[in-house]
């Protein structure tokens, strides 16, 4: 009964470590610039297609959401621009996230797993070759760009669908719309879920890879590491979610 929270305090030891080594090895030459790309366009291509799915539907329901309450307390003028404003602060940075973490982060933990249970990660060891330099860094800058660049396909197709809300569904004016929009929004927020957009793809990655490194055994274990990696990713968002926005709100003025 004691060896699972000593388990647990031990694993997320060594993803902390990980994660550390990845910082220590960032700088450290040779740059491994072909496995970046590759890893870039491997990651964006499994996560692209379901990103903007998934963020035309999730922007739809916020626009309602917001604009029924708007509705209620007569401020019809800025549904449309207070549902942007949602979608670019929160919704955008979190879809990216889940999406990065459930199709991205999935295919690298396979992708490591697999490499495990065939010792290649072992041979690279006894040649002298660093996995976390030659496989592991490369992946996590590749969630990061990739997961900066789908933040912002999801914050326009959010303000797609919030001026489609505000000015085609409900009536309104597109003056109106970018006067409520720039009323509300300013560049910081931009800024600010671009910031959660990095941190997020660093994060997905580093617990895909660490898990992907980490299974022992056969092909079942790979399986078993893919589910964790979801359910320990969608975890650590949403923590770290809370403490971005906690810690965004407090140094950035909102204007009202």
């Amino acid at each position: 009964m004691t060896a699972s929270p000593v388990a647990g305090l031990r694993h997320t030891g060594n993803l902390f470590a990980l994660a550390l080594d990845v910082v220590r090895a960032l700088p450290r030459r040779p740059w491994q610039v072909r496995e970046f790309v590759e890893q870039a366009w491997f990651v964006a291509s499994a996560s692209i297609l379901p990103t903007a799915l998934v963020a035309i539907p999730f922007g739809a329901v916020i626009s309602l959401q917001i604009g029924d309450l708007a509705d209620q307390l007569g401020a019809e003028s800025f549904a449309g621009a207070a549902s942007v404003l949602a979608v670019l602060k929160e919704a955008a940075p979190m879809v990216t996230a889940l999406v990065i973490a459930g199709a991205g982060g999935t295919a690298i933990c396979a992708d490591l797993g697999a490499r495990r249970i065939r010792d290649e990660i072992d041979a690279m060891r006894v040649l002298g070759i660093d996995p976390v330099q030659r496989l592991v860094v490369p992946r996590v800058l590749a969630s990061m760009v990739v997961a900066v660049l789908l933040n912002g396909l999801v914050s326009v197709v959010g303000m797609g669908g919030g001026y489609v809300f505000s000015v085609v569904m409900k009536g309104g004016t597109p003056g109106g719309f970018l006067a409520s929009m720039t009323a509300l929004a300013q560049p910081a927020d931009l800024w600010a879920a671009e910031f959660k957009a990095l941190v997020f793809g660093a994060i997905s990655a580093v617990v895909a890879c660490y898990k992907g490194l980490a299974v022992e055994g056969g092909p079942k274990s790979v399986g078993e590491a893919v589910n964790q990696t979801v359910v320990i990713s969608v975890m650590l968002l949403f923590l770290v979610n809370f403490v971005l926005t906690a810690v965004f709100l407090q140094l950035i003025p909102q204007r009202g």
